[in-house]
């Protein structure tokens, strides 16, 4: 795709996510997983968080209160990753998940607490390299 907003969408997402995995996302996709690799790239990253209205760092802290409550893991830990792209610290994103703890249930945050020091751990990994 060539539009703009795809274009835009690929920006962020390249910079929340890193360009490792989103060239992987983008270069692995297949005739049944391309169009939603488009669909992800223009309306999630060009048409919402390309939007004024809140900062990266702010739609960070909303995603992993949200993919927490869904209790979808493999996206918590990407955008965990990401919101630590974004300039959360490690104290704001435990600040979240106590919150997701607190509103969405305990097994919920025992979940998200272990995925966070996953992707702490690979996080770390990644800058001593």
């Amino acid at each position: 795709m060539s539009n703009e907003k795809y274009q835009k969408g690929l920006e962020i997402r390249t910079q929340v996510l890193g360009e490792d995995y989103v060239n992987r996302s983008i270069q692995n996709a297949d005739e049944f997983t391309k169009p939603l690799q488009e669909l992800v790239t223009e309306y999630c990253w060009g048409h919402v968080w390309g939007r004024d209205g809140l900062s990266l760092k702010e739609r960070s802290m909303i995603n992993l209160a949200m993919i927490s409550a869904l209790n979808r893991p493999h996206e918590l830990k990407l955008h965990i990753r990401g919101a630590l792209r974004n300039g959360l610290s490690r104290e704001q994103i435990r600040e979240i998940l106590l919150q997701v703890g607190i509103y969405c249930g305990v097994p919920a945050a025992v979940d998200s607490f272990r995925l966070a020091r996953e992707a702490f751990a690979e996080a770390d990994a990644e800058s001593t390299r």
